[in-house]
């Protein structure tokens, strides 16, 4: 089963997260199949907190793949930003 995770990467106490398409049984810092994406749970106000490719992201929910319940969460979060943004 293929699944839309969260990668850590970052150092101690400064988490950054890759947001990729990986097999279900890899490890979570492991091999991935793609990647889609970033979030950074500590960007500033004018930094930018997530980035996702949404082009590829409907492609690989086409086409079975299943996001995480934080990525979703996060995806959602985004559109509803996206919108007031751009106004």
């Amino acid at each position: 089963m293929v699944v839309i995770r969260l990668s850590r990467g970052g150092s101690k106490s400064r988490p950054f997260f890759n947001i990729v398409v990986a097999d279900k049984r890899v490890r979570r810092d492991g091999r991935f199949i793609e990647r889609l994406g970033f979030y950074n749970p500590i960007a500033k106000d004018n930094e930018e907190s997530i980035r996702v490719a949404q082009d590829r992201l409907t492609y690989w929910r086409g086409v079975g793949a299943t996001a995480s319940p934080t990525v979703e969460r996060l995806l959602k979060q985004a559109a509803a930003k996206a919108p007031a943004a751009a106004a």
